[in-house]
């Protein structure tokens, strides 16, 4: 996992610091807000469906302009900004709980609008990592922050499920606010800065800019199957995301805390892959690996809807455990070969086409999901999930056929 030369890097460093400590928030709220839905607020599965959808919906709204924006702005600013608004977005819910207004309502705002910084910081961040480490470093430096954020996926939802318990599950959101407000200040103390944007008097026009990062990505057949099995992915994971919880209270009659450790028991094989996901892809092969590890950890979704009360919770935890790292392992691999294929100027559209394309879905899926677990009840709607993860791999073995390694593959030009 370790590059030395990466990790004498201060701004590396800091980026990790700041990641690492937004990424435990956020996995100590992601089980906070579904529980504060279901124990407090009495959510239904359509009700969580539309929390859950909200928070992914910016994705769809403005994540086309938001591309074209990014690639005509320095990134930094845009991170830090990103960071505070979430914080104090967050902050909200507990003040809110406090003087007794706290509702499904104010949930679904506060995911929405967190969700617009979320778009901003994403795409943002795909484009600015290359910059810190360089384009030769980004497999080992994208594996690098994925293992030590996974970190805190381990702590992270265990700690969240405990907290509920202990001081309420309004209250442990204020986690997540305090760790945006971290990394800002990280962000704040990097030291590398990018190039100045050049601005050209004959820039093309916002639609134009938009309409050149469609046609680049319809144009690009490889970006085109990871698209497609990406969503499919996402769309399967919003299904699942809309039922899962109240599935593993009221089903499996787990208590928070349980629900925490199942959780950061998935997140355990997360270090894993991405610790290895270097070594790994030297292995199978750098493309290889990218539709690989979908095809094999797949099926293993369907284990979760196949457990029970009492010891047959293992297969619930199994297989998460075993989605979390195949996964990981596609995330690091997939981004890695588009950071290091795309051009500079094309890179943060690129970012964006490809996360509204993928995110696009999932608020969708939510609702398709909340639906489903009314209509044929949580188990079976967890099996329609399990069955969509397992043909996600579909499109990227057809374009990526027997090829192994990227180098074997040409770097992406503008269409002409």
């Amino acid at each position: 996992m370790t590059d030395a030369p990466l990790f004498r890097s201060r701004d590396f460093r800091l980026l990790l610091i700041g990641q690492t400590t937004s990424q435990l928030g956020s996995q100590v709220s992601g089980v906070a807000i579904p529980l504060l839905a279901v124990l407090t607020l009495d959510a239904s599965p359509i009700e969580l469906g539309l929390v859950t959808a909200s928070s992914t919906l910016a994705f769809a709204l403005i994540g086309l302009p938001a591309g074209a924006w990014l690639d005509r702005w320095v990134k930094l600013p845009v991170l830090v900004a990103s960071d505070i608004a979430r914080a104090l977005l967050l902050a909200t819910i507990p003040l809110a709980a406090l003087v007794g207004i706290l509702n499904i309502t104010h949930l679904v705002v506060v995911s929405l609008l967190t969700g617009f910084a979320r778009v901003f910081f994403d795409v943002g961040y795909q484009s600015y990592l290359p910059v810190v480490l360089g384009k030769d470093r980004v497999l080992a430096g994208n594996s690098s922050m994925e293992a030590i954020r996974a970190s805190g996926q381990v702590i992270g939802p265990g700690l969240g499920g405990g907290l509920v318990g202990v001081i309420g599950a309004a209250n442990v959101v204020l986690t997540q606010a305090v760790t945006f407000a971290v990394s800002a200040v990280c962000l704040l103390a990097i030291r590398t800065r990018e190039a100045p944007i050049p601005v050209h008097p004959d820039r093309p026009r916002l639609g134009a800019q938009i309409r050149e990062g469609l046609v680049f990505v319809a144009h690009n057949r490889i970006l085109r199957a990871t698209a497609l099995a990406s969503a499919a992915g996402n769309f399967s994971f919003a299904i699942a995301s809309a039922v899962t919880f109240i599935f593993a209270s009221r089903t499996l009659e787990l208590s928070p805390l349980a629900i925490g450790v199942i959780v950061s028991v998935g997140s355990v094989s997360a270090i894993i892959g991405a610790a290895f996901t270097p070594r790994i892809s030297r292995r199978v092969g750098s493309v290889r690996i990218i539709w690989l590890s979908l095809a094999v950890t797949g099926p293993f979704a369907l284990l979760t809807p196949l457990s029970q009360p009492g010891w047959l919770v293992l297969l619930a935890a199994v297989g998460m455990s075993v989605g979390e790292l195949g996964q990981i392992i596609y995330a690091v691999t997939n981004v890695s070969l588009r950071q290091r294929l795309c051009p500079d100027a094309m890179l943060s559209r690129v970012n964006a086409t490809m996360r509204v394309l993928i995110m696009g879905l999932f608020p969708l899926g939510a609702l398709v999901g909340g639906v489903l677990g009314e209509l044929i009840g949580l188990r079976g709607t967890l099996f329609v999930a399990g069955g969509l993860m397992v043909l996600s791999p579909i499109p990227l073995m057809a374009v990526f056929g027997r090829i192994r390694d990227i180098e074997q593959l040409e770097s992406w030009h503008r269409p002409g």
